[in-house]
């Protein structure tokens, strides 16, 4: 019982220091970034309080998945002491997560707890980042993907400790990192891990059944619509295994519908929908492709003070894309005025139907605080030799108008976003693209990486316009 204050009365009068040396390095530490709100010893304490509400009737309803999970774990007092150590190693040099996984393990076995309590704490302390960074930096809908992570998690306690450890990691770090998106994006991973382990990992599910199921589901629902099969053939012919892959059955019958909608009309088609299963926006686009598309998408975007989080652009057939976007304004809320999406909707097809449209620079104004944050670029490079793409992952710091750059880069170099994942953490950006060169091939080309390389350096960090 008071869990929570009990800790804070212990280190305000420095028990808790003097009883865990480890908890001495930490107290008052700063954490000179935009991403973390509190020193070290404040965010540890708010992570074991979240835990702790988890576990409370009268703060179930804030996250009732949460609640659920936690009152089957066999032994919730093991995720408190995960809690209180999972970032303890911070400030010392070398891998936190490791130091503190060591160091969560010598008091377990000073205070007697079994050898498999012990390993499991440990285990939760040395993988504390490992869901989030699965969920924002991978391809969580790529069964390898999913199979590789259900792998890592081995059972379902364990992916159950280590989901609420995360989330009450991610809530204690910041009062607007936590947001509607991510909230979505651990839970589909949680859930897609959950079917794996269920299906057994000896089990793995295809990419082929994968398709047939989700073409199935979209199918019913269109012939439920009265839509016939031939038409609904017509449609998908060209969409390619990634489509299907990488959009749910909600998606493929919301896309399909409106693509037969639009009959023989070349005009692009933009649509907009709240989508409080992927915790956003969905901006749908189906237009001729183009070589600077993503750069002028994004370009209107950033316009229009919307920050994007998920982008997943398919090339179809007769050369039309597909892309799907998911946003947010920039507070962090999903758009719900009808008017704005109006907005939206009518200034993306402004620039979409003008051929030789250039895309608008950015104008916002960037921050002082912004500005205090300038990092120089890196750029790494990794080929995906299973899904025929290359992985660019990109880090620098956040300022309006950064994902058009990105697509100026890209369009220089005759680069291709297949898909990309965007992730801002406070000051700054560690945004993965999935791309491919103009024939659909992988870069997997040294010189290639050191030219692409170049342009994203060059636009990122030339100092113009800031």
């Amino acid at each position: 019982y008071g869990v929570t204050q009990q800790l804070r009365l212990m280190n305000a009068y420095g028990v808790l220091p003097a009883y865990l040396p480890a908890f001495g390095h930490i107290v008052g530490r700063m954490q000179y970034d935009l991403f973390h709100a509190y020193t070290v010893d404040q965010h540890i304490l708010f992570v074991v309080r979240n835990l702790r509400r988890f576990f409370l009737p009268q703060f179930a309803q804030h996250l009732p998945q949460c609640n659920a999970i936690m009152e089957r774990l066999p032994k919730p007092e093991l995720l408190y002491i995960a809690g209180l150590y999972h970032d303890i190693g911070k400030g010392r040099g070398g891998d936190h997560s490791e130091l503190g996984g060591y160091e969560a393990e010598q008091f377990c076995r000073q205070h007697g707890l079994s050898s498999f309590d012990t390993r499991l704490v440990a285990w939760m302390v040395r993988h504390h980042l490992t869901l989030s960074l699965t969920a924002q930096k991978k391809d969580i809908h790529d069964p390898d993907v999913i199979h590789a992570f259900a792998r890592q998690m081995g059972d379902q306690m364990h992916l159950d400790y280590l989901y609420l450890l995360t989330v009450a990691d991610i809530r204690a770090t910041n009062p607007k990192l936590w947001n509607t998106w991510r909230a979505s994006l651990l839970w589909q991973l949680y859930e897609a891990t959950r079917r794996a382990l269920r299906r057994g990992l000896d089990s793995p599910i295809d990419k082929e059944e994968r398709i047939r199921e989700v073409q199935t589901q979209a199918r019913r629902r269109l012939q439920g619509a009265q839509i016939a099969a031939e038409r609904i053939d017509a449609v998908w012919e060209g969409f390619g295994d990634d489509y299907f892959l990488r959009h749910s059955a909600d998606e493929i019958t919301w896309h399909t519908r409106a693509i037969l909608k639009r009959g023989h009309d070349e005009r692009s088609l933009v649509m907009a929908r709240d989508d409080p299963g992927r915790g956003g926006t969905e901006i749908f686009i189906y237009t001729r492709d183009q070589d600077n598309l993503f750069a002028l998408i994004t370009s209107i975007l950033d316009q229009l003070g919307l920050t994007i989080l998920d982008a997943r652009i398919m090339t179809g057939h007769s050369g039309y894309t597909l892309d799907s976007l998911t946003v947010l304004e920039d507070s962090g809320l999903p758009i719900q005025n009808r008017g704005r999406i109006k907005e939206i909707t009518t200034n993306l097809l402004h620039y979409l139907n003008q051929p030789d449209a250039v895309p608008p620079m950015p104008s916002r104004h960037i921050s002082r605080i912004q500005r205090a944050f300038q990092m120089p670029t890196w750029v790494s490079f990794r080929e995906d030799a299973a899904n025929g793409r290359t992985i660019v992952e990109l880090i620098s710091w956040d300022r309006p108008g950064l994902l058009c750059r990105v697509g100026q880069a890209f369009m220089e170099c005759g680069v291709q976003v297949h898909n990309a994942k965007i992730v801002t953490i406070g000051a700054r950006v560690e945004d993965v693209f999935f791309v491919t060169d103009r024939e659909n091939r992988p870069l997997n080309d040294a010189r290639k990486y050191a030219a692409l390389r170049q342009a994203l350096v060059d636009q990122l960090d030339s100092g113009e316009d800031y």
